[in-house]
């Protein structure tokens, strides 16, 4: 009984969680306009 209780709380937890994120939404702001590196560097 306990485990069911303790799974029960932890979806309800999570799905609280989720709830929350979704509601909050995306943050604003932009991107780097530099380009990240994508190779590695050729040794000497």
């Amino acid at each position: 009984m306990r485990v069911l209780t303790a799974t029960a709380l932890g979806l309800a937890a999570a799905f609280a969680l989720v709830l929350t994120m979704t509601a909050i939404g995306a943050p604003t702001g932009t991107t780097s306009p530099k380009p990240l590196l994508t190779t590695v560097p050729k040794h000497p």
